[in-house]
């Protein structure tokens, strides 16, 4: 059965035989967060890879960080200034590295190589751009919590779920479960029953979110059936 918020609450209430004077819909929402947050700092999901553009403007060296990213994956530039076009990814680094580039900070040197962050907000390329580029942001985002309910505008995750509580209800369930006794002070043998319970479905997770980034069936040698023709 796929969650939603209400009938996931229910079911940490039940499995903790706790009601609601104790494990308030507050108290609930924040448990639930900080186990869909140990998940996905634990395991990248694939329904949080993204993908945004931005544009380098000649002279200035600063680029806009995408404000939901959680961390990012990789930057490619591409070059539409030759023919062909070329792209190439820019290699991260610390800012004093990037340092060396700026005799004279803001004026224009060359094709972008290397970025690193600045501040919560932009990071910086270097050299900085003397034309316009065009650049390619790979990155895991911020997801969207079961618990919020007026995001997606059309279909908020309170009431039509997420992907982990759609597709990985046991996982959630046994973070959540982990989480709520850690915060009951409840006994230790169940606390390290939902505990083990939550690494194993973690494992199974993980492999499938990386079997599916690297696998298909054609590039894996399947076994496929064999079809008998009827002999000439």
């Amino acid at each position: 059965m796929a969650y939603v918020l209400d009938n996931l609450r229910t079911d940490i209430r039940n499995y903790t035989e706790v009601d609601d004077s104790v494990l308030s819909n507050t108290i609930l929402d924040t448990i639930i967060k900080n186990s869909e947050n140990r998940i996905y700092r634990e395991v990248d999901t694939d329904d949080n890879r993204v993908y945004a553009t931005s544009t380098l403007i000649s002279g200035n060296r600063f680029v806009t960080i995408p404000a939901d990213l959680r961390n990012i994956r990789y930057v490619q530039l591409k070059n539409t200034n030759v023919t062909p076009n070329t792209q190439d990814f820019l290699e991260k680094k610390e800012t004093s590295y990037m340092a060396t580039f700026y005799d004279t900070p803001g004026t224009a040197s060359g094709i972008p190589k290397y970025y690193a962050n600045w501040d919560a907000d932009f990071w910086v390329v270097a050299p900085t751009p003397d034309a316009t580029y065009e650049i390619t942001l790979a990155y895991m985002k911020q997801p969207i919590s079961i618990t919020n309910t007026t995001t997606p505008t059309a279909a908020p995750a309170a009431t039509n779920g997420t992907y982990l509580s759609n597709k990985y209800q046991d996982l959630l369930l046994y973070a959540c479960l982990t989480e709520a006794y850690g915060y009951l002070k409840g006994p230790t043998d169940l606390l390290q029953y939902y505990e083990m319970s939550y690494k194993r479905s973690l494992a199974s997770y993980s492999i499938e979110q990386e079997g599916r980034r690297r696998r298909d069936e054609y590039q894996d040698g399947v076994i496929r059936n064999v079809i008998k023709s009827p002999s000439p």
